[in-house]
């Protein structure tokens, strides 16, 4: 095989499930009514954690199930990936494509945030608290509409990275498989990782695993934000702000975000029924509106669409 079909052939292998996945998600978003490969994680590790988090050894455990179900992961997507471009090359793309698909959440996250918005600005206040409950995991039912905003904004900001960008990154580095790992490992962190009586042991390995996968794509998250948001004195912003957040990475696009909006997030909010006290990012506590859900909006569209050009642009030169 000469060098031009070697090109030809790894820039369509990654590349053509890659613009198809980000034109469906464009389109669609998650469908909500077909089975959907991150519940079945859920579901996995739903059951792992009523019959292992009990009894002696919860740490090592719980390290057990952090490591091994990602790699049980990354192993059946490579058998089906080879199993499938084995029966034919469509069927591999048509596979791939659809993984792709379903790894990314731009379009959802989106919707979800603007469903938020829309629910508190038509139907008041407790049916905006309820909206925002299904999305984050602090306490809703006293939050003011300043703090509603917040949270959206935040969201959107912490998921871009983790719901997109990340995503994208371990997809360039090992398709589809790579990428529904990551997503394995991220499902992990955001049902295990956290550090209540129950979770404390069990998750921490789940909670270090997705620190460390997330490292490098919360800061280029971070930086594709502030190219596409740009404001004068963002990067300054985000070195300022970003170390703050107790979180090793999440405070790089949260600062980004609050940065671009020249807004302030962070501060205490109840998680679990435990007040936690975050610092803040940013000093302007200005009133938050659906404008800066529609500039959000616009820079997660960006960021998702530079991060696929980015990786297309990588294989082509490669």
């Amino acid at each position: 095989m000469n060098s031009f079909s070697i090109f030809n052939f790894q820039f369509s292998i990654i590349i053509v499930p890659l613009v198809i996945g980000y034109l469906l998600d464009l389109l669609f978003g998650d469908p909500r009514k077909l089975p959907h490969p991150i519940v079945a994680f859920g579901n996995i590790i739903a059951w792992c954690e009523r019959h292992l988090n009990k009894g002696n050894h919860r740490k090592t455990k719980g390290c057990f199930i952090a490591i091994g179900l990602p790699l049980a992961t990354l192993c059946t997507g490579g058998v089906l990936a080879w199993g499938s471009w084995l029966i034919h090359p469509a069927v591999y793309y048509i596979v791939a494509s659809v993984f792709v698909f379903y790894g990314l959440a731009n379009h959802s996250l989106i919707q979800e945030g603007g469903e938020v918005i829309r629910t508190l600005e038509t139907q008041g206040l407790e049916a905006g608290r309820k909206r925002l409950s299904w999305i984050v995991g602090r306490d809703t039912s006293q939050l003011p509409p300043k703090k509603i905003y917040t949270a959206v904004l935040e969201t959107m900001a912490e998921n871009l990275s983790d719901g997109v960008v990340a995503p994208l990154f371990f997809y360039a580095l090992g398709g589809f498989p790579a990428m529904m790992m990551y997503k394995m490992v991220n499902t992990l962190d955001s049902m295990l990782g956290y550090k209540d009586a129950r979770y404390k042991d069990f998750g921490c390995c789940s909670a270090h695993l997705d620190d460390i996968l997330n490292y490098i794509p919360a800061r280029l998250t971070a930086l594709l934000m502030a190219l596409s948001g740009y404001r004068k004195g963002i990067f300054s912003f985000i070195r300022k702000y970003a170390r703050q957040h107790a979180s090793p990475n999440s405070g790089y696009p949260e600062s980004a975000m609050a940065g671009i909006l020249n807004c302030r997030f962070g501060g205490p909010n109840i998680y679990h029924g435990i007040l936690v006290e975050k610092p803040y990012i940013g000093s302007n506590d200005r009133e938050l509106s659906g404008r800066d859900y529609k500039r959000a909006a616009r820079v997660n569209q960006t960021v998702c669409l530079v991060t696929v050009l980015l990786i297309c642009t990588i294989y082509s030169i490669i």
